[in-house]
């Protein structure tokens, strides 16, 4: 990959009071917006038009409501067709560090095959049971790869290169919901793609908006398990002869 020119892509459905924010404090730091309206209320709808007038702001406008993962979708293939070639994925509400994202761009300057993923940081606001639940998807991921090297496949903070990507979403089910952060980063490891943690504070403001359905996501979520699972299975062969080739490699070096 011989140009680094990175974006960020912001889904945002109904995140009016904090988006503002998290897009202009990217801008802050010299990094472009693509903004990814996912069928947002009108109120929304209208701080997104305010920003969209905004220097280096883009707005993908979605009619209906999809998704996180269908919004993501929308914006990886608007980063590619505006010219980018890495697209630094965070939320609108303003949980994640974006003091941070100098050191995402930092790592991928210097290795712009890889994608670098947040290792989040929890305070005390983060509710237990979400954490209960990203042991759970951490197992899996540890299973569905045969490897320990995603430390964390749910956090939504990460600077993916865009060729690789592309090529998973568009010959992979990677997930429409909730369960997009994990299959778009199982299939990318799949793949090869080689990856880098940061260590990111996470924070769960207290009026803080969350379109987390428990009963709807964590279904979605189990089934996108099963599915890699099943994925993972005729592709085991082929994962650990690449886990002993990178063995071998350490040992002589």
């Amino acid at each position: 990959m011989s140009r680094h020119r990175p974006c960020a892509l912001i889904p945002v459905y109904n995140h009016g009071r904090t988006v503002a924010a998290v897009a202009r404090g990217l801008r802050a730091q010299g990094l472009p917006c693509v903004l990814i309206d996912d069928g947002s209320e009108p109120d929304c709808a209208a701080v997104l038009d305010a920003l969209a007038r905004e220097p280096g702001m883009h707005l993908v406008r979605r009619s209906a409501n999809g998704g996180k993962g269908m919004a993501m979708l929308d914006g990886f293939r608007a980063a590619d067709k505006l010219g980018y070639s890495h697209a630094l994925q965070i939320d609108a509400d303003g949980q994640h560090a974006v003091q941070d994202v100098e050191r995402f761009l930092a790592l991928s300057r210097a290795c712009p095959e890889a994608l670098i993923g947040g290792a989040p940081l929890y305070g005390a606001d983060a509710p237990r049971a979400r954490l209960y639940g990203r042991w759970l998807t951490r197992v899996w991921v540890w299973i569905n790869t045969l490897s320990l090297d995603i430390p964390d496949a749910m956090c939504g903070f990460r600077l993916y290169p865009l060729p690789p990507t592309l090529a998973v979403i568009e010959h992979a089910q990677v997930g429409r919901r909730m369960d997009y952060d994990i299959g778009i980063i199982v299939r990318l490891h799949w793949r090869g793609t080689p990856m880098i943690w940061v260590p990111t504070r996470v924070a769960y403001p207290a009026d803080g908006v969350s379109h987390f359905k428990g009963l709807r996501d964590n279904a979605m979520i189990s089934l996108m398990h099963a599915r890699l699972f099943f994925g993972m299975l005729w592709r085991a062969p082929w994962l650990l002869a690449r886990r002993m080739r990178q063995a071998v490699r350490r040992t002589r070096a």
